[in-house]
């Protein structure tokens, strides 16, 4: 039966020292003092709020300028190029070597906000979820937790114009989204759950929002991207007289369920409506530098008391350490102070730690985050016989790991009790990678 031992153990309260559980059916079973935990710090699996498995293989690809005033705009034509390249077997291949990478990172449960559904020309495949079960075989063949978020796509803008043809590959109309989440339902297990995605505010309209969720099991996690950029939030004030956010609070019961994804651009009155309905804001850090979308309102979200977790997107860094360590770097350079991200700690290390733990757990409708009893046995223990560690102290351990120096410091991850990465390896790394380097070569010479 595998066990989970630690000499230090991450709570939601900090450091215990001297943890132990036994593992069965992929939860921890009651508490109980470890057997030979010596020099074992342990920590929760981080929960990676927001994914498209399929940018991964354009990372480093659209860093060339375009036009003198480049933006996220420009940049999605790239990615529209890009796309149009995808099968079933080039995504299982790229998203397999994406959550090897995130395993080894210390990303344990992924939620993947999925719209690359069918042909480039928007004729279903044989299989209508082909797309998705590429990425479910994916998630199974690297091990990581997965919740799946098919994508529902219908306009390509605010004021209701069709899909352009590049887009056609996203598109469903209300029935045919719904048959597909049917048609997804059964694959669910230990590691797979289903939830719902809405592109966004300007790819689906108001009745098609409100039907869809009328359909939906209540414990659905429900995610959108909302107020990423400004051209957004003037053609929603242009268009629907609010703000995407203001719009989506007045017209929508956003409550725990939600996870707004970005929510960059705020108002005072927006930053307290998204906190006061309980939902979780998805940050994505190195996207948006690398976008140029802006930085998010975190310390006064964190003063209204809001939740929130982190994503990695578009895959520019896979690296948990990286998005933390950037959500707080974005905050000084705004403000010309340091030491932003603080609450119940004054560690900035451990607020961050503690806000992506609990907003992953929330955002990804799974029991992960916090390792008691029951709950899923997901862990990284970090390799504190690095020279980062020495000395290492319960009150500087995690500041240490997420803000001293570029060496990966996880040294093993469990999922469901299975040990995936030991020595800071994916156990199948090597065969996964092969398969993505002849995959790369092919989409590249096309």
């Amino acid at each position: 039966m595998p066990s989970l031992d630690a000499s230090m153990l991450w709570t939601p309260a900090g450091w215990r020292a001297d943890a132990g559980f036994d593992v069965a059916d992929g939860r921890l079973g009651p508490a109980r003092p470890p057997r030979e935990a010596a020099g074992r710090w342990i920590v929760p699996g981080i929960p990676n709020l927001h994914s498209h498995a399929f940018q991964r293989a354009m990372a480093g690809l659209a860093e060339r300028q375009t036009h003198p005033e480049d933006s996220f705009w420009t940049w999605r034509e790239t990615m529209y190029r890009f796309a149009a390249r995808m099968t079933p077997e080039a995504v299982h291949a790229v998203a397999a070597q994406l959550y090897a990478e995130m395993l080894e990172a210390g990303y344990t449960t992924v939620c993947e906000f999925h719209y690359l559904h069918h042909q480039p020309d928007g004729t279903p495949y044989d299989d209508p979820a082909a797309m998705s079960h590429a990425l479910i075989e994916a998630a199974r063949e690297t091990g990581i937790r997965l919740t799946l978020l098919p994508v529902l796509y219908m306009t390509g803008g605010f004021d209701g114009r069709p899909l352009s043809e590049r887009q056609r590959r996203f598109g469903h109309d209300v029935d045919g989204y719904l048959r597909l989440l049917e048609r997804l339902r059964p694959r669910q297990d230990e590691r797979l759950r289903l939830g719902c995605a809405l592109h966004s505010l300007r790819a689906v309209p108001l009745e098609a929002m409100r039907a869809v969720l009328a359909a939906l099991p209540p414990d659905l996690p429900v995610h959108i991207h909302i107020a990423e950029q400004i051209g957004e939030v003037q053609d929603c004030l242009a268009l629907r007289n609010a703000r995407p956010v203001e719009w989506l609070l007045a017209n929508a019961d956003v409550d725990a369920r939600w996870t707004l994804v970005h929510a960059t651009h705020l108002t005072e009155a927006e930053v307290q409506g998204i906190a006061r309905a309980g939902a979780t804001v998805a940050i994505c850090p190195t996207t948006e530098a690398n976008l140029g979308d802006g930085l998010f309102p975190l310390r006064a979200y964190l003063e209204a008391g809001g939740r929130w977790g982190i994503g990695s997107d578009s895959h520019v860094s896979v690296s948990p350490v990286e998005e933390l360590r950037w959500l707080e770097y974005g905050q000084r350079l705004a403000t010309r102070h340091r030491n932003i991200a603080v609450g119940v700690s004054s560690s900035v290390g451990e607020t961050l730690l503690r806000g992506a733990l609990a907003g992953g757990a929330a955002g990804s409708g799974q029991a992960v985050g916090a390792l008691e009893p029951g709950a899923c046995a997901d862990w990284l223990q970090l390799d504190t016989d690095a020279a980062t560690f020495a000395g290492v102290r319960a009150e500087d351990a995690v500041d240490r790991w997420l803000f001293a120096g570029n060496r990966p410091l996880v040294q093993e991850v469990h999922v469901a009790g299975e040990r995936l990465v030991e020595n800071g390896r994916h156990r199948a790394g090597e065969r996964i990678a092969a398969v993505f380097e002849r995959t790369m070569r092919q989409l590249l010479a096309e």
